[in-house]
């Protein structure tokens, strides 16, 4: 792996590099997984012979697929990168690392295997297995073990906003994972069901955001090759991120049975989400200030700097629709579904895509195999995400009010959406086009390091 200059810690990236590559195939199979239920829309017997084809079974296998298989993995990958260099030290333990890889394989083709086979607890995003969701926590901690004792033997002591989001979010994430998946099972009826939308909320929020931030806030600099605008405005950003995002989750269950005053709790902690995206949009902003010519050839930037614009869309989107009248209109439509979809593969998998892209020819010494084909798996990848968001926006928006009017057949409301899945269709075949375009980049890039050495940074 690579090297680094003389008088700098020699990094040997194993770990980083081999969740990268787990994260790409599992990028590759859930992207076909999604490509198959989206068709089922269209045609809901496609398939529906073979009982671990059906969309019941397939569609969690997708959604832990994207959320666990593909961005968690490589977003693990990109902190076992950057947290050593922030650091100016070899990560911890690369033993530990790949022994950390082994595992979360493991755990991941056991989430194929037992979701394929209709082992479901029947919770949001927490619908794996006991045994597989003890195994998580213990990976886990195996992960932070490797992390916090990199940055407790750290070269350089002060501590660069990346490396806060990243240890926040090993202490959030233990957190909200026992609690979505196993404080859940000792709760019933509404209780229960707050519980579940605060582990699906908080999953994106004190997940997979501080990790996708940390990592922006890494790659914007050292891609375009620039200084971070502000430092203290990352820090506002952090802890208004801290104190605001935990209170949200009730919103998805606005006119529902639970009390009025934790309704409005959630509406206002989801409004005032506002200042902590406003504070890294700005900061990212302002650090690109006199280099925005570099999104004509720099892939990376394009890909952080677009994933910053989804992550604004994004977290506009959450608190608008959290208001009560917006909410009785758009919640549980594909309005919904757009708006997640955004999250997770607009701004989250945008922000590692770009890391990717700009961490592996470091990590392998050589050189992107092809700059056109990962151009090409940018403009993909925006405009069938676009299709498919933008679609399901106004498809479901539209779903809604068709909802409200007691006149209107449900069976109605469902064939109105077939002309807005078809979009979304296309726009995901896109998406999936781009992730082969990505996988290649990745593998090739991987085959043929020895053919195009070059000195890592």
């Amino acid at each position: 792996m690579s090297t680094e200059s003389p008088g700098v810690a020699r990094h040997e990236d194993k770990s980083a590099f081999g969740f990268l590559i787990v994260a790409s195939v599992f990028f590759l199979i859930s992207g076909l997984v999604a490509l198959i239920i989206a068709a089922k829309l269209h045609l809901p017997t496609l398939l529906g012979e073979v009982s671990w084809l059906t969309y019941g079974r397939m569609r969690p296998l997708h959604t832990n697929g994207m959320l666990f298989g593909w961005l968690l993995a490589a977003d693990m990958g990109l902190c076992f990168y950057l947290v050593p260099r922030l650091c100016g030290v070899r990560l911890w333990s690369e033993k530990l690392g790949l022994a950390t890889l082994g595992l979360w394989t493991f755990i991941i083709l056991g989430a194929v295997v037992t979701l394929s086979m209709g082992i479901n607890q029947g919770l949001e995003y927490a619908e794996l297995p006991l045994w597989l969701d003890v195994l998580v926590t213990v990976a886990w901690v195996l992960f932070a073990v490797n992390i916090f004792a990199t940055v407790a033997v750290r070269r350089y002591q002060q501590m660069y906003v990346s490396l806060w989001y990243i240890l926040a979010s090993i202490l959030w994430t233990a957190f909200v994972y026992i609690v979505g998946n196993f404080a859940t099972h000792f709760t019933s009826g509404v209780n229960q069901a707050n519980l579940n939308w605060f582990y699906v909320h908080n999953a994106v929020g004190l997940i997979f955001t501080p990790l996708g931030l940390g990592i922006g806030y890494y790659f914007i600099p050292k891609a375009a090759e620039t200084p971070l605008y502000s430092h203290r405005l990352s820090m506002i950003g952090f802890w208004s991120l801290a104190f605001v995002y935990v209170w949200t989750g009730a919103h998805h269950m606005l006119h529902g049975p639970i009390s009025q005053w934790l309704q409005t709790v959630a509406i206002l902690f989801s409004v005032m989400l506002m200042i902590p995206v406003w504070s890294l949009v700005w900061n990212f902003f302002a650090t690109m200030k006199g280099q925005w010519h570099q999104l004509k050839d720099n892939v990376p930037i394009k890909f952080l700097m677009t994933g910053t614009i989804f992550y604004l869309l994004t977290c506009f989107q959450g608190p608008m629709h959290s208001l009560r009248t917006v909410n009785a209109i758009v919640s549980k439509t594909d309005w919904i579904v757009g708006h997640a979809h955004m999250a997770v593969l607009g701004a989250f998998s945008f922000f590692a895509i770009g890391g990717a892209y700009y961490a592996l020819p470091r990590m392998l010494g050589t050189r992107l195999h092809s700059q056109s084909l990962a151009n090409a798996s940018f403009w993909l990848w925006l405009v069938g995400g676009l299709s498919f968001f933008v679609s399901l926006w106004i498809g479901g928006f539209l779903q809604g009010l068709q909802w409200n009017d007691a006149t209107i057949p449900f069976i109605d409301t469902v064939k109105f959406m077939a002309p807005f899945w078809g979009v979304r269709l296309m726009g995901g075949l896109l998406m999936f086009t781009g992730i082969l375009l990505f996988f290649w980049n990745v593998l090739i890039t991987y085959m043929g390091r020895a053919e195009r050495p070059e000195p890592a940074v």
